[in-house]
C-alpha cells in the first residue's frame, strides 16, 4: 500500500487493528496512549508525533519500507534508480549517537 497522506496512514492503521480484532481501548493501552489518540490518528492527524506512529504500527505488526522517487521536478529528465532504505538501521544509528 502506497502511504502518501496522515488520512492513508490513519486507513492503514485502523484497517489493520480491525483485523486484529482490536478495539481502539485497547490498541492505546498497548501503544501506551490514549483512545483520543489513536481516533485522531486514525481520522488523519496531520501533526501526529512520528515516534508514536512509529510505535503504533509496530504494536500492529505492520512493517515499514522506503522507495525513493526522483524529486518531481526531474521525474522526466530520464531513468533514476532507486535507493533502498534499511529503517532498522538508521533507528539503530540514531539510538546509539543517544547514549
Amino acid at each position: 500500500m502506497l502511504i502518501r497522506t496522515p488520512a492513508d496512514l490513519g486507513a492503514l492503521i485502523r484497517d489493520r487493528r480491525m483485523k486484529l480484532g482490536l478495539d481502539q481501548k485497547s490498541l492505546a493501552h498497548k501503544v501506551g496512549v490514549s483512545r483520543q489518540w489513536i481516533v485522531a490518528v486514525e481520522h488523519g492527524k496531520p501533526r501526529a508525533e512520528i515516534g508514536l506512529l512509529l510505535r503504533t504500527i509496530n504494536v500492529l505488526g505492520i512493517r515499514l519500507s522506503a522507495d525513493q522517487e526522483p524529486p518531481v521536478n526531474t521525474r522526466d529528465a530520464g531513468n533514476t534508480p532507486s535507493v533502498d532504505v534499511d529503517i532498522d538501521s538508521i533507528i539503530a544509528t540514531a539510538r546509539g549517537k543517544r547514549k
